[in-house]
């Protein structure tokens, strides 16, 4: 049985259903219309499913968040008026009882976060694929979807073409288009007249205009225990220090309003929190040990144990830093700003923002204008931060589809 759903009906006049997308939000619905009793076919352009989503369970399978509710739908920004009613329908405890139906049991890190026990995706996986092979639900791997012919059938790069009796789009962002979501859907819904927002990174790092020495010395070393503050949030973790600039979870959980300062003024200026166990007074305290013969570089690691690429950021943002008296310095290493400049590429982002607006579907994520087509995961115009919210708005939108699809279908 799949979970907030009707059992599988013998008796349902069986309809040809065609996802086109093998990724979470498509297998959810193609499940759900599986057990309804649905002929269900998947397309995806690559060799096998769900690829992004054993690449994201590699260093353990982040199913969801266990916050409370009302605190999770605001992880979804401007969206969260349209994703709320989609995840009440299909909340964290309804996900992780499908993965539990599924043999898979789950826990709760100490972070928060929900993790099958296993902290990786192929057990999941494997349970999941032999569930839709018992529902009859069939694989057309290696088939790239190019749109409708002038009959409205589906029409794909080997030239064949499907009439449908109701479709799911599914088919992911513009992030790691290697795995298969490239965003190519972008033009041909664009060519319906589909109401759409501009594809842009989610989930990314940031442009920083390093000099030579810095990004020689330091690319590739993490920045942890501190804190960023930007638009009055501060939220406490670690970057890391790239050659081009910076990225990492803490980085991420700002990527939209950084983006979108970015695109209204051109850059985005952060606060960074060198560290943040100590407050200003106390590192006043500290500083009081005369600096004597010992370089500046040595004598801040003996007295706040600063390590090297803090120091180095220091000199980087303040190139006459060890200049500054004793609180010019607290000042600046509890309040060190740092100016981003651009969002990285989409393709090296983790997720994408745009897509399909909300306004172009109906209570049932149906397309308005192309009746019987519907639309589901990271084609929506929704965002959240990693930590879970990603994988729960996909199933959540997959499992709105299908349901979406009954109705259809009833009618």
């Amino acid at each position: 049985m799949e979970t907030g759903i009707i059992e599988r009906n013998k008796n349902v006049s069986p309809s040809s259903i065609h996802i086109i997308g093998a990724g979470p939000a498509g297998l959810m619905a193609a499940g759900i219309l599986g057990t309804a009793g649905h002929k269900v076919t998947i397309y995806d352009r690559k060799p096998s499913p769900v690829r992004k989503f054993l690449m994201a369970g590699r260093g353990g399978l982040n199913l969801t968040h266990s916050e409370p509710l009302e605190k999770f739908l605001t992880r979804y920004g401007s969206a969260q008026n349209d994703i709320t009613p989609i995840i009440k329908n299909f909340p964290p405890e309804k996900l992780i009882q499908w993965c539990e139906e599924l043999g898979q049991e789950t826990f709760v890190g100490s972070s928060g976060r929900i993790f099958p026990k296993s902290m990786k995706a192929s057990p999941l996986l494997r349970a999941w694929l032999a569930r839709l092979e018992k529902l009859g639900v069939e694989f057309r791997m290696r088939h790239e979807w190019k749109g409708w012919d002038n009959d409205g059938n589906l029409i794909f790069d080997s030239g064949e073409t499907v009439k449908s009796g109701a479709t799911l789009l599914a088919l992911g962002g513009a992030s790691w288009p290697g795995l298969g979501s490239d965003g190519s859907w972008f033009d041909i819904l664009k060519s319906k007249n589909i109401p759409l927002a501009p594809l842009q990174p989610a989930n990314c790092g940031f442009v920083t205009e390093w000099s030579d020495i810095f990004r020689v010395k330091f690319a590739g070393t993490p920045l942890k225990s501190i804190s960023i503050t930007y638009q009055d949030k501060t939220i406490p973790g670690e970057i890391m220090i790239g050659e081009k600039g910076i990225e990492g979870g803490l980085i991420y959980a700002f990527s939209a309003p950084l983006r979108e300062s970015i695109n209204e003024t051109g850059s985005a200026l952060l606060m960074i929190d060198l560290r943040p166990g100590f407050s200003h007074d106390q590192l006043l305290k500290k500083f009081v040990v005369p600096r004597a013969r010992h370089s500046f570089s040595t004598w801040i690691q003996k007295t706040i144990a600063l390590p090297p690429v803090a120091n180095g950021l220091l000199r980087e943002i303040s190139r006459d830093v060890q200049t500054l008296n004793n609180s010019e310095l607290a000042g600046l290493i509890k309040n060190l700003p740092l100016r981003v400049t651009a969002p990285f590429a989409i393709d090296r982002a983790i997720s994408t923002a745009g897509g399909i607006r909300f306004d172009a579907l109906d209570e049932n994520l149906m397309l308005k204008n192309l009746p019987g087509v519907f639309a589901a995961g990271e084609m929506l115009n929704w965002e959240a931060p990693t930590g879970g919210y990603l994988l729960q708005g996909c199933f959540a939108t997959g499992h709105a589809a299908a349901q979406g699809i009954l109705k259809y279908l009833a009618k």
